[in-house]
């Protein structure tokens, strides 16, 4: 599968940490939360008459922080949005409700569920890159799995038809093995990473802080591949209906200025930054800049250069059609979809 390089572009990235959102207690239940936050942005002029509402998906997933450090400052409200998070379980929970109307967007969603969606027929618009995983993902194993081409004829706990699972399939192939060499135990992040860590299973996909959690928990094992060492095979993309871009393309606009000014804001003000971000978490500051690693978030230079330049390592729809073809390969999706009608430049060219 051909895979362009983050780390050919380093010179062009901050590398940003970036912290957890904890959905629930169970990943595999559905919805978690729906709430409007409660706090006054800081510096918002904009009235609630004045501002278009939007709800969007959420999940435990490191690469939210840009999300709800724009929420706290009020950087969506001061481009006319008023922004309603909703945290489900796992991304493959919140589908059913942005497939069918219930809400309008998705934050970081994987680029093999975004595929998926779309062969599905799926109507929706791509609106940013909200991050790379880089290290928030991984695979643990028991000390006896030498290697990955040692996961043959083992049970690994991983959600089927998540981001984990697709993962697992491209780290399989690296070695020659495939899908039918292994046994899959359908387990969401939280579900596997416990499973390992009482010593229920040998091998594990899960994320942060699960990870780190079952990784020291369990002192017979270890992690044995991460998104370090595929630094672009999770993608993750932000996401709204066609219906509402075609409506609302101003406020959409303001999501991802949004996102860009809550970048720079982490940059010059970390220490702020991880005090915004804790409180929400039930995290305290230090924890979240523990916890901070792991993602990559590609600033406006860079989007501009993945959407423009089909030449570019960096070429968001090359990333796509590669990851289409690779689900197609694996029998995942029976055809590769439309993905070029998904991406829409004018949210980032007028910014």
């Amino acid at each position: 599968m051909d895979r362009f390089s983050l780390h050919q572009h380093s010179r062009r990235w901050t590398r940003r940490q970036a912290l957890w959102l904890m959905a629930g207690a169970a990943g595999s239940i559905g919805l978690h939360a729906c709430a409007r936050s409660t706090t006054t942005p800081l510096g918002s002029t904009t009235t609630a008459s004045d501002l278009t509402s939007a709800t969007f998906a959420i999940n435990a997933w490191i690469g939210q922080t840009p999300l709800h450090i724009a929420q706290k400052r009020g950087y969506f409200q001061q481009g006319g949005l008023d922004l309603t998070t909703r945290a489900y379980g796992t991304n493959l929970d919140s589908i059913p409700a942005f497939l069918s109307g219930r809400i309008e967007g998705c934050s970081a969603m994987p680029s093999s569920e975004v595929v998926t969606m779309a062969a599905q027929g799926g109507k929706f618009q791509i609106i940013g890159v909200m991050d790379f995983s880089s290290g928030g993902d991984a695979i643990l194993a028991r000390n006896s799995i030498g290697e990955i081409r040692d996961f043959k004829g083992k049970a690994v706990a991983v959600q089927r038809g998540g981001l984990g699972h697709f993962f697992l399939l491209q780290v399989l192939q690296d070695v020659g093995l495939t899908e039918n060499d292994i046994r899959i135990l359908d387990s969401a992040p939280d579900i596997a990473a416990q499973a390992y860590q009482a010593g229920n299973v040998e091998i594990a996909f899960t994320y942060s802080p699960y990870l780190e959690r079952a990784n020291t928990s369990q002192p017979d094992g270890r992690i044995i591949y991460d998104s370090s060492q595929k630094p672009t095979a999770i993608i993750d993309l932000n996401l709204v209906s066609t219906d509402f871009a075609q409506s609302h393309p101003e406020v959409v606009q303001a999501f991802t200025k949004g996102i860009f000014e809550a970048q720079a804001f982490l940059k010059s003000d970390p220490s702020q930054s991880y005090a915004i971000a804790a409180e929400p978490l039930g995290l305290q500051p230090d924890e979240v800049k523990e916890q901070l690693q792991g993602v990559e978030f590609p600033d406006l230079q860079t989007h501009l250069e993945m959407i423009r330049d089909p030449q570019s390592d960096l070429n968001l729809l090359k990333a796509l059609t590669a990851m289409a073809e690779f689900l197609q390969a694996q029998g995942q999706i029976t055809a590769v979809p439309d993905l070029a009608s998904l991406i829409d430049r004018q949210f980032f060219e007028n910014l």
